[in-house]
């Protein structure tokens, strides 16, 4: 089998962050070698402009696509996916012969970045990794031309593809108005109730019942005429506080009244007073003090957390880091020591002198390895330790919130999203161009 075809048809982002979807793959294609329905002597399928594509190529790439395909649960015939993979093999043949035009290539630094950030992401240093890719038949050569050819092709995606992407003021606006709309329709609306409470005792007689009814009957009237709520509640609640603050029971979600109390005050200005609203409790006479609606900007999900860490060094190395941290997790979790005294002593980073405190957070601001660690933890959780391209980091959240968004941070968003929502017609546009101007031989069908 051709190891130089495992994984074609990825295309990884910049470092080259998820090498477990690669280990799936490439692995997998390793040990499966005598299942490949192919000939003992290799010939080519296929030429793009004098560069030929291989039999095994393509019996590589289309058992990785079968392979996905069940994975996902999806239906995959043979004949159909030597179809997607010679095309697959014929698109990335053009693109790299596109980059090569261009002058654009891939240095041994970026590979070592990019190797590097594979193992962080894998919680492993750079020589386990080689170690575990030795292990499963993996040459260093080949991983590191995979790791070369993929970075490759991203730049020239890059390069050629996002210059065909526009993205006007107008698309801009429109995408943020709708963006808020359907926010303000998912989010409930602020809202701030009085409320004077006539108890129903258990077991009341009718005759009891009506004179509760009527003396809250009055006071509706009362309120309605203009007298003060507040007063009325002070001398006519039966709540526990009677009546305290004047029956205020402050600025809150919708969602967190009673559905009674909504549905009697739904149609109520602010300053309206309601008719009575029954329940078990008794008699409820409601006023609209304020309405708050949902803020008319996007809001963004922010967090706060702290961290310690320990950069690796001719003294500590990587795993020794590792082995520190957990033993001071442990201590965290066992109450035996302190996150923040912690850090202060030994957290090699800026955040020390504040306990390893982050402070508010949006998406975006750290690398991806840790933020992807911190978005799955919750308020109080304390993560494993970590390997990013920093050092080794212990993870700590202590907060969440919903912020709104500045109006740079908004229209940020908006391009990169109308962007990426372009990208896909962007990059078929551009393939096709480039495949028009190749000289493609079809040559024997693969087998």
């Amino acid at each position: 089998m051709n190891k130089t075809s495992f994984c074609r048809s990825f295309v990884w982002p910049q470092t080259v962050t998820f090498f477990a979807a690669f280990l799936v793959c490439s692995f997998a294609a390793v040990a499966q070698p005598s299942t490949a329905p192919v000939r003992s002597a290799d010939f080519v399928v296929a030429v793009v402009n004098s560069e030929p594509i291989t039999n095994q190529e393509v019996q590589s790439l289309s058992l990785r696509l079968q392979r996905d395909a069940r994975t996902q649960g999806l239906a995959s015939n043979s004949s159909d996916s030597k179809k997607l993979a010679l095309e697959q093999l014929i698109n990335e043949k053009v693109q790299i012969q596109q980059a090569a035009s261009l002058g654009i290539t891939v240095d041994d630094a970026a590979i070592n970045q990019a190797e590097a950030g594979v193992a962080s992401n894998n919680q492993l240093t750079v020589d386990a990794l080689r170690a575990r890719l030795q292990q499963d038949g993996i040459s260093l050569n080949t991983f590191r031309e995979q790791l070369r050819q993929q970075l490759l092709l991203t730049r020239v995606r890059e390069r050629e593809v996002d210059n065909r992407i526009r993205i006007s003021d107008f698309e801009i606006n429109q995408f943020l108005n709708e963006q808020i709309q359907r926010q303000s329709t998912s989010m409930p609306s602020n809202l701030n109730l009085a409320m004077i409470l006539i108890g129903v005792p258990e077991n009341s007689s009718p005759e009891q019942l009506k004179v509760l009814a009527d003396r809250a009957q009055s006071v509706v009237t009362r309120a309605r005429n203009g007298e003060d709520f507040a007063a009325l509640a002070t001398t006519f609640s039966t709540t526990a506080d009677r009546g305290a603050n004047g029956g205020a029971m402050g600025l809150r979600p919708a969602d967190r009244y009673p559905e009674l109390f909504l549905q009697a005050t739904a149609s109520l200005p602010v300053g309206g007073v309601s008719e009575l609203v029954r329940s078990g409790a008794g008699f409820h006479i409601l006023k609209v003090l304020q309405r708050q609606a949902p803020p008319a900007t996007l809001l963004v999900t922010q967090t706060r957390a702290r961290h310690i860490l320990l950069r690796p060094s001719a003294q500590l190395s990587q795993a020794q880091a590792m082995e520190q941290l957990g033993l001071v997790r442990r201590d965290i979790l066992s109450g035996k020591a302190d996150f923040a005294d912690v850090a202060r002593k030994i957290s090699q980073d800026g955040s020390a002198p504040q306990g390893g405190d982050l402070g508010w957070a949006s998406p975006g601001m750290f690398v991806p390895e840790f933020e992807q660690t911190m978005n799955q933890l919750r308020p109080g959780q304390l993560a494993e330790p970590l390997v990013s391209r920093f050092g080794v980091h212990l993870i700590e959240v202590t907060d969440r919130r919903d912020a709104p968004m500045t109006d740079a941070e908004q229209r940020s968003l908006a391009r990169n999203v109308l962007r990426e929502g372009k990208l896909d017609d962007a990059y078929l546009t551009w393939i096709q161009d480039i495949r028009g101007k190749a000289f493609i031989e079809m040559r024997e069908s693969p087998q």
